[in-house]
C-alpha cells in the first residue's frame, strides 16, 4: 500500500504529446510539433544582422527575461529570439514540470526554424541559469545541430552530487508524496540581483511564477544533474559567465563544471568581481552584454571589461 501510495503521487511531467504538424515558427509563436504554441520575442537590429542568437530563459522566468539585453545587443546589430519554454511563461500548462527531453526537442527545433529564416548568418545559443542547462543538454545529443558558439550565463549545474544527504531526501519524499505543495523561495535570504527594479517588476509580473511545484523543483534538480554531467560532452566556441557574488548557483559545482569541459572546446571564461546570478539584468548588465558581443565579432579577443583575466585569477587560486 505504500509503494501504491508513492507511485500514485509521484512527480508530475507534462511530457510532449504526439506529433500533429510540421514544427512551424509564426510572428509570435514557435508552433511545435505536438501543437505546443511557445510565445516568442524577437529584437532585430534596424539593418542586416551580424550574428543570431537564441535565448533561453532560467526558472520560472520567460521570454521576457531578455528585454533588456535583447534591446542593447539589436543596437549593437545581433538578432535576439526567445520563447516561453514549456511550463512557464504563457506555455498552457504553465507550472507544470515538461521534462528536460521535450525542452531540448524545442530548442533543436528553435534553432532550425530559426536558423532557416536567418539563413546564412552564425547563429548562437544563450542561456541563462535553467536556460544554460537545456542548453548544455541539448548540445551534448549526438543529433545536437551545429551552432557558431554557446553563451552560458551562470548556468544550472547544482547536482544532487553538491547538495547535502537532507537536501537531498527532502526532495524527493516532498516530490513523491506531495508533488503538489508548492513553495515559494520566501525567507531564503538569496539576493539574484542588484537590480532592485527589476527585481520588484518581476515580482509584479503575472507571467513570474512565484509559487513553484515542488515536482518541478524535483525536475529541475534532474535537469541540473544531467547539465553537469554533459560539461564533457560539449564541443565549439564556449563563453562562460558567472558573477562573483552569485547566490542561487554556488561556486564549487560551477567551477568543476568548468574542469570538465574539453581541452579541444575554444572556451573563453569570464568573471564579474561585482556581477550576481542575473548577470544579464544587474545593475552592471552593459558591460557584461558588451563582453557577448566583442566575443561573437572578435573570437579569441580579450574582453573588454577584463573579466576573462579576472577569471583565469580567481581560478588559479582556488586551484
Amino acid at each position: 500500500m505504500v509503494l501504491f501510495f508513492l507511485a500514485a503521487c509521484a512527480p508530475v511531467i507534462k511530457t510532449a504529446g504526439p506529433s500533429q504538424t510540421a514544427p512551424i515558427l509564426a510572428q509570435d509563436a514557435i508552433v511545435t510539433a505536438d501543437a505546443q504554441r511557445l510565445a516568442l520575442r524577437a529584437w532585430l537590429p534596424s539593418g542586416e544582422a551580424q550574428a543570431v542568437i537564441i535565448a533561453l530563459h532560467g526558472f520560472n522566468d520567460y521570454s521576457n527575461a531578455f528585454d533588456e539585453p535583447g534591446t542593447l545587443l539589436a543596437k549593437q546589430g545581433i538578432a535576439v529570439y526567445a520563447y516561453d519554454q514549456r511550463g512557464f511563461g504563457a506555455s498552457i500548462e504553465r507550472g507544470y514540470w515538461a521534462g528536460e527531453a521535450a525542452m531540448s526537442d524545442d530548442l533543436i527545433t528553435a534553432i532550425r526554424l530559426i536558423g532557416a529564416r536567418q539563413a546564412g548568418k552564425p547563429l548562437y545559443l544563450l542561456g541563462e541559469s535553467m536556460g544554460g542547462a537545456v542548453v548544455m543538454v541539448t548540445m551534448a545529443r549526438p543529433d545536437a545541430p551545429k551552432v557558431a558558439g554557446v553563451i552560458l550565463s551562470a548556468p544550472a549545474v547544482w547536482g544532487r552530487s553538491s547538495m547535502g544527504f537532507l537536501q537531498r531526501s527532502a526532495l524527493w519524499v516532498a516530490s513523491h508524496t506531495m508533488p503538489w505543495l508548492t513553495l515559494s523561495g520566501r525567507g531564503l535570504g538569496i539576493t539574484p540581483s542588484d537590480n532592485l527594479d527589476m527585481l520588484r517588476r518581476l515580482s509584479a509580473d503575472p507571467l513570474v511564477i512565484k509559487e513553484t511545484r515542488v515536482d518541478a523543483i524535483h525536475g529541475l534538480c534532474d535537469l541540473m544533474d544531467d547539465a553537469a554531467l554533459a560539461a564533457a560532452g560539449l564541443h565549439g566556441p564556449i563563453l562562460a559567465l558567472y558573477g562573483d557574488k552569485d547566490e542561487v548557483i554556488p561556486a564549487a559545482p560551477t567551477f568543476k563544471m568548468l574542469g570538465d569541459l574539453p581541452a579541444d572546446s575554444a572556451l573563453t571564461i569570464a568573471f564579474y568581481a561585482d556581477g550576481y546570478h542575473m548577470l544579464l539584468r544587474d545593475l552592471a548588465a552593459e558591460r557584461v552584454l558588451m563582453d557577448i558581443d566583442a566575443w561573437i565579432k572578435h573570437p579569441g579577443a580579450p574582453l573588454p571589461s577584463g573579466a576573462d583575466r579576472h577569471a583565469r585569477e580567481r581560478l588559479a587560486a582556488t586551484g
